[in-house]
């Protein structure tokens, strides 16, 4: 009866759940076949799942661009506050690349006033394919960017650009239109152009200054800083929003936002003041340890059972004989692996203070590392309770052999609460009454037993 990561608790209730525990008679003479008196008990399901402790919180900040370590202000395994300056980044390209931005921003802006060059209308639609383009790696440049709230806030921007770009490009289509039409001049359908082009240029700046303002390193989140050392050169950093700008401006612009260019794979070098860092290589890991929490992997056949607010216990695999108090507090919809091949769910759970075997505080655990968690998901309180072993499947139904006026009769039964030492009896049986608990596969319907 026992599924796979349950069993039961059970608590006396009075002389009778002692004498289930300790009756038992032989039957047949040794024949191996035991019987014991149903009782009354207070059993308790429990679910067991796999689970990891989790901080609170933890977040990683990654170089803006290439360039060098110029101040480091914090050490490994410090405590920082959210938003405080843990170092700083030297890139002189980015800063090359803003300033050509800005340059090419000006000459765009000085198109569209009569003052530069016009866009070729020939061009047009090469141009915009070509926009569109930037646009996009425009996006994957400044979710690059290490800062979570400058990196939302260039996102936001590059949207309400790509939003005035297109409605600028409609109005360089229709005064395109109307020139091919006759009816238009070729100065408004320059414009137009210009236009488009200009708030490209405009998109590219703002990517650009924001890298630049994230060359100062801050922490994300506040907890205990970790210096890492390695990461992933990007083969194409910040710096794919200029380089991708139409032709015409793409000589003016160069390459930009955090630049490097490289030819990606992994990075490894000494987080200190003056090492090089490249574009997108993980700097500094921020753990905010302060609410430790813990992720269990519950199997699809247990997942029902379980809500939010089940008690629960935890065993740390590095705290042996210590129990830490825990509680249900939320269910991912979304299924998951198991270790074992099968279906499981991700059950989210709070983590307490811990009790050693002898009564005193346990240890406070530290994040990842490896528990057992005892979900409680039914308990029932003085109720007819039989041993596990009594039950045994009759064809779909639970059924139990009774022993009265000395012969076994096969009962059906309905079960509650369950697991591997005792389970509730719903229906089909009384307090009392005598089951084979031992045996049960020897014994056969109006069988002598006792």
């Amino acid at each position: 009866m026992r599924r796979p990561g349950r069993c039961a608790l059970v608590a006396p209730v009075g002389f009778a759940l002692a004498a289930l525990l300790l009756a038992g008679c032989s039957g047949d003479d040794g024949a191996g076949i035991e019987v014991a008196p149903a009782g009354r008990a207070t059993v308790v399901e429990v679910v067991e799942a796999p689970a990891t402790v989790e901080a609170r919180a933890t977040a990683t900040v990654s170089a803006a661009a290439d360039g060098t370590i110029a101040d480091l202000r914090v050490r490994e395994g410090q405590q920082v506050r959210r938003g405080q300056v843990v170092l700083r980044i030297e890139s002189p390209s980015a800063r090359r690349n803003l300033r050509q931005a800005r340059q090419a921003d000006a000459q765009a802006a000085s198109a569209g006033t009569g003052g530069g060059v016009p866009t070729s209308l020939a061009g047009a639609a090469q141009a915009d394919a070509t926009a569109q383009r930037a646009f996009d790696r425009a996006r994957r440049a400044a979710r690059r960017i290490p800062d979570p709230r400058a990196r939302a806030q260039a996102l936001a921007a590059l949207q309400v650009s790509q939003t005035q770009y297109d409605a600028a490009r409609a109005q360089a289509d229709q005064a395109a239109a109307q020139l091919a039409a006759g009816i238009g001049s070729l100065s408004d359908a320059v414009s137009a152009l210009s236009s488009a082009q200009r708030v490209q240029t405009r998109a590219a700046v703002e990517v650009a200054r924001r890298t630049v303002a994230a060359l100062t390193v801050r922490a994300p989140i506040a907890g205990t800083v970790s210096l890492t050392a390695s990461g992933t050169d990007s083969s194409s950093g910040a710096g794919d929003l200029l380089s991708q700008l139409p032709e015409s401006l793409q000589s003016q612009a160069g390459s930009a936002l955090g630049s490097g260019g490289g030819s990606g794979g992994s990075v490894t070098s000494t987080v200190a003041e003056g090492a090089p860092v490249s574009s997108g290589q993980a700097l500094v890991s921020v753990t905010d340890a302060s609410t430790l929490s813990l992720t269990a992997q519950v199997d699809e056949t247990d997942v029902l059972l379980v809500a939010p607010g089940v008690d629960a216990s935890a065993e740390l695999d590095a705290v042996p004989g210590a129990t830490y108090a825990s509680a249900v507090e939320a269910i991912d919809p979304t299924p998951t692996t198991s270790t074992r091949g099968g279906v499981s769910y991700v059950v989210r759970l709070s983590l307490g203070r811990g009790t050693t075997a002898d009564g005193s505080t346990a240890p406070v655990p530290r994040p990842g590392m490896s528990a057992v968690v005892d979900l409680r998901v039914r308990t029932a309180r003085d109720v007819v309770a039989a041993p596990a072993p009594a039950v045994f499947r009759d064809g779909k139904r639970d059924a139990v052999w009774v022993v009265k006026n000395g012969r076994a009769q096969r009962r059906l039964v309905r079960l509650g609460a369950q697991g591997e030492s005792r389970v509730e009896v719903l229906e089909g049986l009384k307090e009392g009454e005598q089951l084979v608990v031992r045996g049960a596969d020897r014994v056969s319907e109006g069988q002598q037993v006792g």
